[in-house]
């Protein structure tokens, strides 16, 4: 259960959630994101948990157990994402590494806006990037109960006491009312955009690791007396706690520093260019927190990339019948590879980013909404076990069945095209 909440707790939370709260209406885009999570993430986790338990194989197998080889394709998919997210997860996650050394062994100084260009391409951001993959291989590659299990246990206890003691100094400081005013100022005119509504979506099935495969591997190592509503609650208000809680942290500190004109207009921006540039300019003080902060960052980034390379991993040894260490090795190699150009350009990360998000993970929810809604055999009498006493799983299947195809289609229809512009510029070199 840690491993999962791990893998829905990353970089997406400290990363993303602040920043896209404050750009798109404040409270406002916090309470259409809680009734996302609730009437399309939550129905579409749980979906996960159901098939990945009650299959007890990898999201390959676990498709044709329940729908037979028609919908096998549809395994392929949720491995595709975790590998290709993977790709450019782990050079994002390079950088954090490489931050949270700078600021234990010399502290940021006052160039370390202009310096991002060089830390987020070439070649020491492809060897923090190598340098991740192997951590990340070296803890798959020991196992389930020895490896992730342990890891879990130790860094999400870590990962949050680190943020709430990040968000109770941000809290001391001058100037962090208006940190707070910034973030979550409300325009609920936002609510009713398409365009917050397609932010929204996008956010809640990255930062929930839906759509990729995760919770349904994870799912398959669950026992039978596993109350399956009960961990998609407690994965889903994890996630949100600490995606709340980040942005207490991140625009406190950017307002107590007098940076926030500073702000640009990416979520990259906020983070690795104001955020540094703010503890530079802090001292000591600076030097500490920011150690702290990037090696929370370093700790989500950590629990998820473990649960992507899981997903992959487990269907290799399902499919191939490959030992562990030898599956995490190659793929873990793979997955590297694959990130390479993204640890060269920016431009290239960027594409990335939208084809799995806009289009593996919305796909691949709205296919698994619609074969667990319409195709798969009795999921109710399955998500019933362990659960006798919640009577609400009529609800859950009519929201997989209707509105979460609803929700995701019309989400789609701007998520396609956009991403399709942004792999035409790429291609093109406008």
């Amino acid at each position: 259960m840690l491993a999962a909440v791990g893998s829905a707790v990353g970089l997406g939370n400290m990363w993303r959630f602040s920043y896209l709260a404050s750009e798109h209406g404040g409270a406002a885009f916090v309470v259409l994101y809680l009734g996302v999570t609730l009437l399309v993430g939550l129905p579409v986790m749980l979906a996960e948990l159901v098939v990945g338990r009650g299959a007890q194989r990898s999201p390959i197998g676990a498709l044709e157990h329940f729908g037979g080889p028609a919908w096998r394709p549809l395994g392929f998919v949720f491995v595709a994402a975790g590998f290709l997210i993977l790709a450019y997860y782990s050079v994002i996650a390079g950088w954090t590494v490489r931050y949270a050394l700078l600021a234990l062994f010399g502290g940021f100084d006052a160039t370390i806006a202009q310096r991002f260009g060089e830390i987020a391409e070439g070649a020491d951001a492809f060897g923090f990037h190598l340098l991740f993959m192997a951590v990340t291989v070296g803890v798959v590659a020991i196992g389930v109960t020895r490896g992730i299990e342990r890891t879990a246990l130790v860094l999400m206890p870590l990962l949050f006491l680190l943020v709430c003691g990040l968000a109770l100094y941000a809290a001391t400081l001058r100037g962090a009312s208006e940190g707070y005013t910034y973030y979550l100022s409300t325009d609920f005119s936002e609510i009713l955009s398409r365009e917050v509504l397609t932010v929204a979506a996008g956010q809640a099935f990255f930062s929930l690791s839906l759509g990729m495969g995760a919770m349904l591997t994870f799912a398959s190592y669950l026992g039978r007396d596993q109350n399956l509503p009960n961990a998609s609650l407690v994965i889903a208000g994890s996630d949100m706690l600490i995606a709340f809680l980040a942005g207490l942290v991140v625009f406190p500190l950017i307002f107590a520093l007098g940076l926030s004109d500073q702000v640009s207009d990416s979520t990259v921006g906020a983070l690795f260019i104001t955020l540094p540039q703010a503890f530079a300019g802090m001292g000591l003080a600076g030097r500490v927190v920011g150690f702290l902060f990037f090696a929370a960052l370093v700790v989500g980034a950590l629990t998820s990339a473990i649960s992507l390379l899981e997903v992959v991993v487990s269907a290799t040894i399902d499919g191939w019948g490959w030992p562990r260490r030898r599956a995490a090795l190659r793929m873990g190699l793979a997955i590297a590879l694959l990130g390479a150009p993204a640890a060269w350009s920016l431009e290239v990360l960027d594409v990335m980013d939208h084809v799995a998000n806009n289009v593996f993970l919305l796909g691949g929810g709205l296919a698994l909404s619609l074969f667990v809604g319409w195709t798969m055999d009795d999921p109710v009498g399955e998500v019933r076990v362990g659960a006798e006493g919640v009577r609400w799983f009529f609800l859950w299947r009519t929201l997989l069945r209707f509105v979460v195809p609803a929700v995701l289609l019309f989400v789609l229809a701007d998520a396609i095209p956009d991403t399709w512009r942004s792999l035409v510029g790429l291609l093109s070199g406008d």
